[in-house]
């Protein structure tokens, strides 16, 4: 991965400087990085964390990055000269890759002195944000396809090479089995899938002889697209035809794509045609501007579909056009001592949670996650002693738990700027989520009003909270 070091935003330059100016950058901070609740992401699933460690472990300004920031006329030269020197020396906790997480969350803890901290802001909002974005998109997609699998297309409709590179891959974390972008699949060993578009057809003097060309190249993957002309009274005729020629060679066919019309009635059409042919297991591919909500009619409508192609909805998340990550400062050190941080704000939903934080999930005797738990980080969650948890908005909502388990989601992920473990393999990130899902209530997870999943603070955390929003306010007043 290349140096991203100048993929930040002018402010966290001109901070820095002051930080430097004052003789502040050293201080040691906490900050963290979390996304808010909003219509359709009710939960997320957490991807990006591969690229947040190359990022971090390649901070370099090189030569070129500081005369073009000489050139900006906007730092002196003892500033200038002191980033050759700059490297990420702190601490870095995130919860891994795959795991679903949820609206107010800590995803990324980072620890670092003052200037290193407020430098990654912006790259770590990137490339978390982007990817947990489309993971979750992928996610909800995938799970209204189930039990047929979901082939990641969108690589031409995205916006951008990066963003289609790094889309198929959180595409693939989130539950897609395959993908069509050929980069994706030699960077990351992503399955990579795909058949022939209409121009093949229409570059024969006939359907029939385009699927005999086709075939003839690929006798055993065989996927032909049926909707050129005429899909019930020509395209799957076609197919068939030249499927028994394979079938009489000794080879199997894969089956067929619908890429237009109604895609209910031609798969149902479809399926029988191809059953009485002999071939019940020919697969029905479709696509055509797909996303969970028609995946979803379609199924309810008897759609015969095993295989579901979906681009541009899915590489965009065309409902959602970003993930709303943001990151904050909770504790800064202030003499000797590390001070908890909080943010006021008008808007109740900008207010902070002050204090180093961790998260934790809580899961009852059948290992289904029952609430997820903020605390500080000096506190103790002893899974030997009932514990009351409790809304932090509605405080009367209450629940207390006994027999529970208790597992700390952020995990060390950087240390002193050197990366801590190996990173998993990208199909070890998907059984993951996959495994983690399961943990997880069907209703917290529907399309459509899902019920909230619980995260509570703990009762340290919110008496903080509370005392500081009330000294702030009296502060603000003076």
């Amino acid at each position: 991965m290349q140096n991203l070091i100048m993929l930040t935003d002018l402010y966290q330059l001109t901070m820095m400087y002051g930080y430097h100016r004052h003789g502040t950058d050293g201080r040691r901070a906490v900050f963290t990085m979390f996304f808010r609740d909003a219509p359709g992401l009710n939960y997320a699933v957490m991807a990006g964390n591969e690229q947040l460690r190359e990022y971090i472990v390649n901070l370099r300004f090189g030569e070129a990055d500081i005369a073009y920031l000489d050139g900006l006329k906007q730092f002196d030269r003892e500033f200038l000269d002191s980033l050759r020197d700059f490297r990420f020396t702190g601490d870095i906790d995130i919860i891994p890759e795959g795991t679903i997480v949820f609206p107010g969350e800590p995803l990324v803890r980072v620890d670092a002195p003052l200037a290193q901290a407020q430098l990654v802001e912006t790259a770590l909002l990137n490339l978390i944000g982007h990817q947990s974005l489309i993971a979750t998109k992928a996610n909800r997609v995938a799970r209204a396809a189930a039990p047929g699998q979901v082939m990641e297309f969108g690589l031409r409709r995205a916006q951008g090479p990066d963003a289609g590179v790094l889309g198929a891959r959180a595409a693939f974390v989130g539950g897609c089995t395959s993908s069509s972008n050929v980069l994706a699949g030699q960077r990351f060993g992503i399955p990579v899938s795909g058949t022939h578009a209409h121009s093949w057809v229409m570059s024969f003097g006939s359907e029939l002889e385009a699927f005999r060309a086709y075939a003839d190249c690929f006798p055993d993957k065989a996927l032909l697209l049926v909707d050129t002309y005429d899909t019930l009274a020509s395209g799957v005729p076609h197919a068939i035809k030249v499927f028994n020629e394979l079938r009489a060679r000794g080879h199997k066919p894969l089956g067929i794509r619908l890429d237009s019309g109604d895609l209910a009635y031609l798969s149902i059409r479809a399926r029988e045609m191809l059953d009485e042919a002999g071939f019940p297991e020919a697969l029905i591919c479709a696509s055509n501007d797909l996303d969970e909500y028609l995946i979803r009619d379609l199924k309810q409508q008897g759609a015969r579909i095993d295989l579901w192609g979906v681009g541009t909805k899915l590489i965009t998340s065309a409902d959602r056009s970003a993930f709303g990550g943001v990151y904050k400062m909770n504790a800064l050190q202030t003499q000797g001592q590390l001070a908890p941080k909080i943010k006021l704000s008008d808007n109740p939903v900008k207010v902070t949670l002050p204090g180093r934080q961790e998260l934790y999930r809580l899961y009852d005797a059948q290992g289904m996650a029952v609430a997820d738990l903020i605390a500080l980080d000096d506190e103790v969650i002893d899974p030997n002693r009932p514990l009351t948890i409790f809304d932090p908005q509605d405080t009367w909502k209450r629940m207390t738990l006994s027999g529970f388990t208790a597992k700390k989601l952020l995990a060390p992920f950087i240390r002193g700027g050197q990366p801590v473990g190996a990173l998993p393999t990208l199909r070890q990130i998907q059984e993951y989520r996959a495994r983690d899902e399961q943990t997880i209530w069907e209703q917290h997870l529907r399309l459509v009003n899902p019920a909230a999943f619980k995260v509570d603070w703990s009762d340290k955390l919110w008496q903080l909270r509370h005392r500081m929003l009330h000294e702030g306010k009296e502060e603000s007043a003076r």
